[in-house]
């Protein structure tokens, strides 16, 4: 075990990887000599060379695209778009394109792609660069989307990524690239796709949360126990394919829900998440499920992002709201 970071993990699964399937490549925006803005691919060119890690041009439409044509060529591609604000250059690519090789083959090909891709606020980065669109992308029948919030799941989830037949989009929380830490094992492991976690057992009230608003959630069923609610914390992980399970047996056993996402609130993945109790634990239900999100304007200049995110007081003040109900 070693205690990495998020973006520590994202390194030594990619470097595993590279070394266990030659097929393996990546490339993106300034992945190669640089090792990437974030270093996530840092030591991977001077290893694998120019061949296997490769400087792509500044266009998320390319990527993409690319990253289609090797995999049907029988690479698997690990592409990474510098930031998640931008992949909208290569949505037509990824979800009109990529998303539906298996189905517009009749199921004569698969795509095995993974793009890789931070999101989220906290670090107060440019405008474009922190917009939480994961929903735009989770309504593509085709795609699975994958988001984990601590290095274990990141390591884990990244190496199933990357061995999934079919495509998956990868988001890396960017406030936790360097802010979480966590022990993560040397060697060779999966964490499955699809299975969320309890990140924190509770009796009162569901917090379900993904990426790095998981660290904001922690945070307010602590300060919640305080005033004597057992939150419980569910982690979702992977948003496609959603564990309907997990979430029906939290709120079984509490009967209370509160969604967190960092997104603006109309229509995001949060929803999702609301309908899918409601459907799965209507019965159990003492109190109408209430979400935690940013407002419907456009993300706001860097001075304006604390007012804007979730905080951790807003949470708990929707908790103790559903405890009231």
């Amino acid at each position: 075990m070693a205690e990495l970071t998020v973006v520590e993990a994202v390194n030594q699964a990619l470097a595993l990887e590279m070394a266990r399937d030659e097929r393996v490549l990546v490339f993106g925006e300034d992945v190669g000599r640089s090792g990437g803005v974030f270093r996530a691919t840092d030591g991977l060119f001077a290893k694998h060379g120019a061949n296997r890690v490769i400087d792509t041009p500044l266009s998320e439409g390319v990527i993409a695209g690319a990253a289609i044509g090797l995999a049907l060529a029988g690479w698997v591609p690990v592409a990474e778009i510098q930031f998640l604000g931008f992949a909208h250059n290569g949505f037509n690519q990824v979800v009109d394109q990529l998303a539906r090789v298996r189905y517009r083959s009749a199921g004569r090909f698969s795509a095995q792609v993974t793009i890789r891709a931070p999101y989220g606020g906290g670090v107060r980065a440019p405008e474009l660069h922190s917009d939480g669109f994961e929903a735009h992308f989770a309504h593509a029948p085709g795609l699975k989307v994958v988001a984990p919030a601590t290095p274990y799941d990141t390591k884990g989830l990244l190496l199933a990524s990357i061995r999934d037949p079919d495509p998956v989009l990868f988001l890396e929380p960017l406030r936790g690239y360097r802010q979480v830490k966590g022990e993560v094992p040397d060697g060779d492991y999966e964490v499955e796709i699809g299975k969320a976690r309890v990140a924190r057992e509770g009796a009162d009230v569901t917090l379900v949360a993904w990426s790095g608003a998981v660290q904001l959630a922690l945070q307010a069923a602590e300060d919640a126990e305080a005033q004597g609610i057992s939150v419980e914390v569910i982690d979702l992980r992977t948003l496609v394919p959603l564990d309907s399970a997990a979430l029906a047996a939290s709120v079984t056993k509490t009967g209370r829900a509160v969604v967190l996402q960092e997104a603006a609130l109309t229509a995001g993945f949060g929803a999702e998440v609301v309908a899918t109790i409601q459907e799965e634990a209507f019965f159990s239900l003492q109190a109408p499920i209430r979400r935690v999100a940013s407002p419907d304007v456009p993300y706001p200049v860097q001075m304006l992002e604390e007012q804007y995110l979730p905080n951790a007081e807003r949470v708990l003040e929707a908790i103790l709201a559903t405890t009231r109900e």
